[in-house]
């Protein structure tokens, strides 16, 4: 069964909010049918492998944003410091470090999102709520010129108990707001995919991550 990439794209955009961002997430997907998604009026992309990412920004147009959305290992920060918009999985002070650092070789500022674990798998990186805290206030953090952290993001329990998703969306919309509020550059809230954005939506988020349910299954 082929898979309409340009009508799903159009129905997300149409039934969101306008201040919610849609990343469609093109992992495993090859160009062509990023270039459908785009030609619909999609900009923003996320990937999960660097490699696979810096392929398709190599070859498709310079106006695309990509988020790397993907657990992300220190040595391969390199490859993408020249073109990544966001970073979604920022996890580590030492990960923070060399973001930055790649960053300034490239005379970029690179905006990243901090990873706070709410689902109960242990297979989902991310921070406690207090590792999180105190990274926030590490001093180390205001020696990084050429990083920005925006906001938060957190992936829910795979799971179809609609309850415990919606009490792990809180908990981080909760972790959110506290934090804002000393912390005001923090502004976007990425959580929620193609099986729980709505939810995600109800919670607060202003960032929804979608992959299946806008090029069809993986690959």
């Amino acid at each position: 069964m082929s898979v309409n990439i340009s009508k799903n794209i159009k129905t997300f955009l149409a039934k969101i909010p306008e201040d919610v961002a849609l990343v469609a997430v093109s992992k495993t997907k090859p160009n062509a049918d990023v270039m459908e998604a785009y030609e619909a009026g999609q900009r923003i992309f996320g990937e999960n492998k660097i490699q696979e990412m810096t392929d398709k920004w190599e070859a498709l147009p310079k106006d695309i944003e990509w988020h790397m959305i993907g657990h992300v290992q220190t040595n391969k920060v390199k490859y993408m410091a020249p073109y990544v918009s966001l970073i979604h999985a920022v996890d580590k002070l030492k990960l923070l470090k060399e973001i930055n650092k790649r960053a300034k070789q490239n005379e970029r500022e690179i905006r990243c999102l901090l990873q706070l674990k709410i689902a109960e798998e242990d297979s989902k990186f991310g921070m406690s709520k207090d590792d999180l805290k105190a990274l926030l206030l590490n001093e180390q953090l205001s020696k990084f010129e050429n990083i920005k952290i925006v906001g938060l993001m957190g992936m829910a329990t795979f799971t179809d108990d609609e309850a415990q998703i919606e009490r792990e969306f809180s908990f981080l919309k909760k972790t959110y707001d506290e934090l804002k509020t000393t912390h005001p550059q923090l502004q976007i809230l990425s959580m929620g995919m193609s099986g729980d954005y709505k939810l995600g939506i109800q919670h607060g988020s202003n960032m929804i991550r979608i992959g299946s349910a806008i090029f069809g299954k993986r690959n």
